[in-house]
């Protein structure tokens, strides 16, 4: 029988699709199932001869990959193909490469195995980022294995809001940077704005105004107006597993953000470290926010829940659950390393406290999972990096230690893998220490980094707007910023 002469019918779910073959054309099929022989929802990146991502009719496809049910069919030139097959990081990556030729379908049939259940431990994630299409979520949900995804439907100029549990989301992206904002009951317009009017603030106002619930995200730690956005105190997260962390590269400037020394901070890694050290000095201020994390896939190349952040639950999973949660700091955030920990048997945001001053001994138990070859964690204490754990390569290990702390401040641990073109890592939120009478730990020169910072900012706001009017009513928010630097820098008791 000629195979390049037969119609061909198959099914993907519910959708049919007819498609006729020619002698240049052949059958490739997938079929991935888990380990008890079910279909499993994934995604699959499949590479032609000359690399050029390949993409399946009906199934929902962005920049280099496409996810499915479990079951894949297309039709495709005869050559040789190169597949990778994910399923978030808590399963094993496939990776093969496969003939393709007009004598027979070919057909891959493979087993993707769960490495780790932390669903099972407690934990569930979520993108805080997403700019996929609302009618494609559920499978690509499933195909990451995101517990929680909530898509950004009104974006600057945009507004695309539906009563839909995936969409109660928005962002305001301009020259202070991006904000995003969550559990919204409704959008804010924000059609009207320009590059520097009105103020983000403005938009924080009217969003807290119609929302008491409203959860707001500084998208990323560099963004020009995030040292107002933090001295305003109603920002509830921060993005440190952001979007110009890429699953197979990095976005190695910092776009229209604060500009890193890219001497001291080389590419291709450098942004992935100056967002860290941005990060450990807002915590070095004494200001407490956990950090999230955040994909952007539809606008940038990553495929949803590549930045992810899990959230620990007693109970079982609601949005409300979760977001209470994050806001507890009970979470951590990954591009890949798996990173659970707690401190005397207690997670992240914990704060220990010894009202006499003396030096805390805190017992931390580590668990780890990575697919990445990651040698060592990092336990990063008031910005500097106290004590280091080694690993021999195991998938999946357990540590203990004890870390003496005899300062207040804030400890965290992270792990960064030895991958050379993308900065690849897991995070746990801070844990705080209160020793003494010092509650707080405010370190002068990381309250002078925000100063100069909104300092900087200020003259570039006089820059951009030439209307004295609208430039004063930005400006007010910026001396208002500066205002709170100082006084922090006043109220400082270390370095």
């Amino acid at each position: 029988m000629a195979w390049e002469r037969m119609r061909q019918f198959y099914v993907l779910g519910l959708l049919y699709v007819v498609v006729s073959l020619d002698a240049h054309a052949a059958w490739l099929s997938f079929d991935i199932q888990n380990e008890d022989g079910q279909s499993l929802p994934c995604r699959i990146q499949l590479f032609d001869p000359d690399g050029k991502p390949q993409r399946v009719a009906g199934l929902p496809f962005w920049h280099d990959h496409f996810v499915c049910p479990g079951a894949a069919k297309l039709e495709l030139p005869v050559g040789r193909y190169r597949y990778e097959i994910e399923r978030g990081p808590e399963y094993e990556r496939l990776k093969g490469e496969v003939a393709v030729n007009d004598e027979w379908p070919k057909l891959v049939r493979l087993t993707l195995k769960q490495i780790v259940n932390l669903r099972g431990e407690g934990w569930y994630s979520a993108d805080l980022h997403i700019h996929r299409p609302l009618s494609q979520i559920d499978l690509l949900m499933q195909a990451e294995d995101l517990d929680f995804a909530p898509v950004i439907t009104w974006w600057n100029r945009r507004n695309h809001w539906e009563q839909n549990t995936h969409s109660q989301a928005g962002e305001d992206e301009r020259e202070g940077g991006a904000l995003l904002f969550h559990r919204m009951q409704a959008p804010i317009d924000i059609t009207k704005s320009t590059r520097e009017t009105p103020s983000p603030m403005v938009y924080v106002e009217q969003a807290r105004k119609q929302t008491p619930g409203v959860w707001i995200d500084i998208e990323k730690p560099f963004w020009w107006d995030v040292p107002v956005w933090l001295a305003s105190g109603k920002m509830q997260s921060i993005g440190v597993a952001n979007n110009h962390m890429w699953r197979s590269e990095m976005l190695t400037n910092e776009a229209w953000g604060r500009e890193r020394d890219i001497q001291r901070l080389p590419s291709p890694l450098g942004n992935g470290y100056w967002t860290q050290e941005i990060y450990y000095h807002i915590l070095n201020t004494g200001i407490r926010i956990p950090p999230s994390a955040g994909s952007a896939s539809g606008v940038l190349g990553n495929p949803i829940g590549y930045n992810r952040v899990y959230v620990h639950l007693d109970g079982k999973f609601s949005e409300t659950a979760w977001w209470d949660g994050l806001a507890k700091g009970n979470c951590f955030v990954t591009n890949g390393p798996l990173l659970r920990v707690r401190a005397n048997d207690r997670l992240p945001g914990a704060v220990f406290t010894a009202d006499g001053g003396e030096p805390l001994a805190l017992k931390l138990d580590v668990q780890l999972t990575t697919l990445d070859r990651l040698r060592k964690l990092e336990v990063i204490q008031n910005g500097k990096v106290m004590q280091t754990i080694l690993f021999n390569g195991d998938r999946n290990q357990a540590h203990s230690l004890t870390l003496t702390v005899n300062k207040s401040g804030w400890f965290l641990i992270r792990g960064i893998a030895e991958n050379p073109k993308t900065f690849r890592f897991a995070s746990t939120a801070p844990f705080y220490t209160e020793l003494g009478q010092e509650k707080r730990r405010i370190s002068k020169s990381s309250s002078r980094f925000f100063l100069d910072w909104v300092n900087e900012r200020i003259e570039r706001v006089k820059a951009n707007i030439t209307d004295k009017s609208q430039q004063a009513e930005v400006l007010r928010y910026h001396e208002s910023a500066r205002k709170f630097w100082q006084e922090r820098v006043r109220q400082s008791n270390a370095d």
